[in-house]
């Protein structure tokens, strides 16, 4: 099955969006059996994977995190591993070292791959390790390899961080830098589930066994469907929704007038480039082949709230981000 879905997807270009449309369905289906009342929170983790990015999960322990990259990569097919950051945890522990080997009368280093080298990788509680491990982070995920000795190692294709932070206990923590935030395509804030889903829960996993995801397709599926993103084609007003939004979001001279002087810092061009690229994968997971505005109201919260930061004078007004994002997007409505 998956061979033919490899093969289906070369064909025509309407055919093959088609087609990866049947494709999330079932990956939605899939993860569904394990994962309740997270709707949002899966789709906006596929529209992370289906654009090529990375997503940075924030909730409070026991909301299934761990749960949901284990269902993304048994549905995916893709190999996937865990690594709980620690502050003791050192760069060497990610991507791996050289040992030193004697045999034959001859020494010779030879490099042993860390966990990173994988196709899912999950970052459990990434703000507990130091900035010195964060950063061996930040190659892999901005040019897909890392240098040890001076040598290359790419990473395997697909590679995608699905990151954690836990919201509350900030004690032992380095906050992630600027620039790393920036890497994450999306920050995908998860919630308590509702009455109805918690219920769910707890009728799947306490009597009998569990439900475990199937596999849906393989990792070439995944990138021809990535491939297929960024080939939708977007409009000009879109385009021109995205910009507006980008750039009122920064304390500059485009910046929206009576919110310039809250605004501590906003978003970069790789904000504009996120929004295009998730904007996409949005329209196509919702059965569309175009994008639209609507795609970009829903969006703006996971795509700027990790890329702006309000000065002191705002804070202490009790003004917060998403209260600006939500003024932001009311200018596109």
């Amino acid at each position: 099955m998956n061979d033919t879905i490899g093969e289906e997807l070369k064909g025509p270009a309407v055919q093959r969006a088609e087609l990866v449309m049947q494709i999330v369905s079932r990956v939605r289906e899939g993860i569904g059996k394990v994962i309740f009342g997270q709707k949002d929170v899966i789709d906006h983790t596929l529209i992370t994977l289906l654009a090529g990015g990375h997503g940075l999960l924030i909730g409070v322990p026991g909301l299934a995190k761990t749960k949901l990259v284990e269902a993304l990569g048994t549905v995916l097919g893709m190999d996937w591993k865990r690594i709980q950051f620690t502050p003791d945890l050192m760069p060497a522990d990610i991507i791996g070292s050289e040992v030193l080997e004697e045999g034959g009368g001859h020494r010779t280093f030879r490099f042993i791959k860390g966990p990173v080298f994988t196709q899912l990788l999950m970052a459990d509680e990434i703000n507990r390790a130091s900035p010195r491990t964060q950063s061996a982070l930040l190659q892999s995920m901005q040019e897909r390899q890392v240098t040890v000795a001076g040598n290359r190692f790419d990473l395997p294709h697909p590679f995608h961080v699905l990151a954690t932070q836990n919201p509350l206990e900030q004690e032992g923590t380095y906050p992630l830098p600027e620039a790393q935030l920036d890497r994450f395509l999306l920050q995908i804030d998860i919630g308590y589930p509702d009455m109805e889903a918690e219920k769910q829960m707890l009728l799947a996993t306490t009597f009998g066994q569990e439900s475990a995801p199937q596999r849906v397709c393989g990792p070439d599926a995944l990138m021809e469907a990535q491939a297929i993103v960024r080939r939708i084609p977007v409009g000009d007003k879109v385009v021109e929704n995205i910009l507006k939004l980008v750039r009122a979001a920064r304390p500059e001279a485009d910046g929206a007038p009576d919110l310039r002087n809250v605004i501590a810092w906003g978003p970069g061009p790789r904000a504009s480039q996120a929004f295009m690229l998730a904007c996409r994968a949005r329209a196509l997971i919702e059965g569309r082949l175009a994008p639209s505005t609507d795609d970009v109201v829903a969006l703006a919260a996971p795509v700027l709230r990790h890329r702006m930061a309000l000065n002191f004078a705002a804070r202490a007004e009790g003004l917060t981000v998403m209260a600006v994002i939500d003024r932001l997007c009311r200018t596109l409505l």
